[in-house]
């Protein structure tokens, strides 16, 4: 058995023991990253300092620190600062960006021992549900390479779900570190907004929506995570009772088998003896999209003379985006806003009615690496961001929300089931999902 195949926790510990050395977990790590990564294209920076990091690592465990983290391997989103590496956020225009400090999270993570891998891919800007772009090209599932891992948290999933690191940080600004980790069988947490610290880094397209967010491959490993980032631990409930919807109250279709699974994941939670209920919830005709124009227009401002300058530079998407968002006048910005707040003020209504919320993480399964959206969703024409469906309100809602396992398609594509709690409520969040964990194993 590989070390890369323990858990965070349990590799820690490992080192913390004696029982293994940061120094042959580097090496593992480097070669298990030159075997898979190409395959995948996970990784677009390797950490030329990561065997020093190592020997760092060693040098403290031996002068008696207790790390949480010693000798555990991590990757970075490609949007997350990392000092001294290339960090570009998946665009041409910062191909040659070294970051000059790092951001918090990254901080804590290599006070706890963590060695930083390098950075992992994700989509220009973080601004698309896949994870391809001009400069890295096209990532992949490890569980089928044919799909994508959608995004734009796309290379730290892929990395995770490959065995390459037990542990990586995304970002979600509207499903980035939760929708993705469901297109690959993994856990990602979506924090309450500002739990844990978001920069130094580089401007935000829409201030107060993005968070940091860890991505493991169990509820063990994020609760480490959080223990490290945040300073929390999960907290179980002492009696379980979920609001449940299979479309959020949205509308929106979904695939025959996700709707299958749900009912599954319905059924061998009333078969534990938790206590469902109806989702309670109005959204007022709101679908989702009316809030594009805030990332629209965020874009132009930043980017816009540029584009104009040289649009081929960018993904077409984000072009399109850009584009847009020049054409946007201010009222359809401030319009934008105000769907915000409602999406906020409904979404924090329903929470204390109901204290914890369910739905699918996605309406869809992983689709083809070469699309940037599926071309159908539930037998229907799809829409560019209708895959993201039941993920962006929690960001505006400013809530934490986490993805958990619940089973595959016929075809083998994993499946997420996201759980919402209140703003706050993330040790809540991560003892239910800790409490859920085996339950939601028994769904085939």
């Amino acid at each position: 058995m590989s070390l890369l195949d323990l858990t965070a926790r349990a590799l820690a510990d490992a080192v913390q023991r004696g029982d293994a050395t940061p120094q042959a977990v580097a090496a593992e790590t480097l070669a298990r990253a030159e075997a898979r990564n190409p395959e995948i294209n996970a990784i677009c920076h390797l950490n030329p300092a990561f065997e020093a990091e190592a020997e760092a690592v060693a040098t403290r465990v031996a002068a008696g620190e207790v790390l949480p983290l010693a000798g555990v391997p991590v990757l970075i989103k490609d949007n997350i600062w990392v000092e001294g590496l290339r960090v570009a956020q998946g665009s041409r225009l910062f191909a040659d960006h070294i970051a000059p400090k790092d951001a918090e999270a990254v901080k804590r993570l290599r006070d706890a021992g963590a060695m930083i891998l390098g950075i992992a891919t994700c989509s220009e800007f973080a601004c698309k549900g896949a994870t391809n772009s001009p400069l890295h090209g096209i990532t992949r599932n490890p569980v089928n390479p044919d799909m994508g891992p959608g995004g734009s948290s796309g290379g730290s999933v892929a990395a995770v779900a490959a065995g390459i690191v037990p542990l990586a940080l995304g970002t979600d600004a509207g499903g980035s570190s939760r929708r993705p980790p469901a297109h690959t069988g993994l856990y990602g947490l979506k924090p309450t907004q500002d739990l844990i610290p978001y920069g130094p880094s580089f401007d935000e397209p829409v201030w107060g929506i993005s968070v940091i967010c860890p991505i493991a491959r169990g509820m063990g490993d994020i609760a480490l995570a959080m223990e490290v980032l945040a300073g929390i631990a999960p907290d179980a409930p002492d009696a379980v009772r979920i609001a449940v919807s299979a479309d959020f109250g949205t509308g929106q279709a979904i695939d025959a088998e996700v709707a299958a699974n749900f009912e599954a994941v319905l059924a061998v939670l009333r078969a534990a003896n938790v206590t469902l209920e109806p989702l309670d919830i109005d959204w007022g005709g709101i679908k989702g999209h009316e809030i594009l124009p805030l990332q629209f227009a965020g874009l132009a401002q930043a980017y816009g003379d540029v584009w104009q300058k040289t649009p081929d530079v960018f993904d077409p998407v984000i072009a399109q985006q850009i584009e847009t968002g020049l054409a946007l006048s201010g009222v359809e910005v401030a319009a934008a806003h105000q769907v915000s707040h409602r999406m906020k003020t409904t979404l924090r209504g329903a929470l204390r009615r109901h204290g914890f919320i369910a739905t699918p993480t996605t309406p869809c399964p992983a689709w083809p690496a070469k699309l940037s959206a599926p071309e159908t969703i539930g037998g229907l024409p799809a829409g560019p961001r209708d895959h993201a469906a039941f993920t962006p309100q929690i960001n505006h809602a400013g809530v934490p929300a986490i993805s958990i396992p619940c089973g595959q398609t016929r075809d083998g594509l994993p499946l997420g089931l996201q759980l919402i709690a209140g703003p706050g409520q993330d040790a809540a969040l991560l003892g239910l999902a800790q409490t859920l964990e085996p339950i939601l194993k028994q769904v085939t």
